[in-house]
């Protein structure tokens, strides 16, 4: 079974468009499990609603805890999860229907790796993201959070609350460490809408051309401390 789990603060105006991509899948061996961290518009609300609405084999779950930012929300779906593969989804994310079956195919033939993932779209943006390779992982973030895990390869600690940005990496590297490597799906499995989870994306010429900008401050300061965390500097 795999556990999707769906950290969600203040997403009710996209959160259904979501669970809606994630009851039309076609694996249907999943369980859903949504940690609202502290959403004060309504998100609860129009769960229950789209809740009574459908009807299905598949668990659904809803859980809410004082806002404590995605990585403890995570965390809490993870404790609380029993499936044997691991689908952290964002609440502003649309899954292709076939993007379960795919991922867990595609991992399943590669039993070297800990967990698949794909390439996305971010609006009219394709990150493409590519093989692999671990040199490219120490020296860049560029795997999403979007991935499916083994559950016996998460880490123990589970995400690191204390990193406020690039967690993604954080958490890949952390696995890296271990020994735990992915494996690629070159297809696009899913589509962010901007205004979310990584809506503070720039082009790569902005990093080089525009370093006074107060994002980029943030994004190479953010760098720096996963890399200090991972010995990488």
């Amino acid at each position: 079974m795999i556990s999707i789990i769906i950290p969600v603060y203040n997403g009710a105006a996209k959160i259904i468009q979501t669970l809606k991509s994630i009851q039309n899948q076609t694996y249907r061996d999943f369980e859903v499990i949504i940690v609202n961290d502290g959403s004060t518009d309504g998100t609860e609300n129009v769960c229950a609603d789209y809740f009574k609405k459908i009807t299905a084999d598949n668990s659904y779950f809803f859980i809410n805890q004082k806002n404590q930012g995605a990585p403890a929300a995570r965390n809490r779906g993870w404790q609380e999860s029993k499936g044997e593969y691991l689908f952290f989804c964002d609440a502003d994310a649309t899954l292709h229907p076939q993007a379960l079956d795919i991922l867990i195919n595609d991992l399943e033939s590669h039993p070297e790796a800990s967990y698949a993932y794909s390439s996305f779209m971010w609006g009219k943006k394709l990150f493409k993201l590519g093989e692999f390779i671990p040199e490219k992982l120490q020296k860049m973030p560029y795997i999403h959070t979007m991935a499916l895990i083994r559950r016996n390869d998460f880490p123990e600690s589970g995400w690191d609350i204390n990193i406020k940005k690039l967690q993604d990496w954080d958490l890949w590297l952390t696995m890296l460490d271990k020994n735990k490597i992915g494996v690629w799906v070159p297809q696009v499995l899913f589509f962010v809408s901007p205004g979310g989870t990584i809506s503070s994306w720039l082009p790569s010429f902005a990093y080089k051309l525009f370093p006074f900008l107060p994002a980029v401050k943030k994004y190479k300061k953010a760098l720096n401390i996963v890399k200090e965390k991972h010995g990488l500097l």
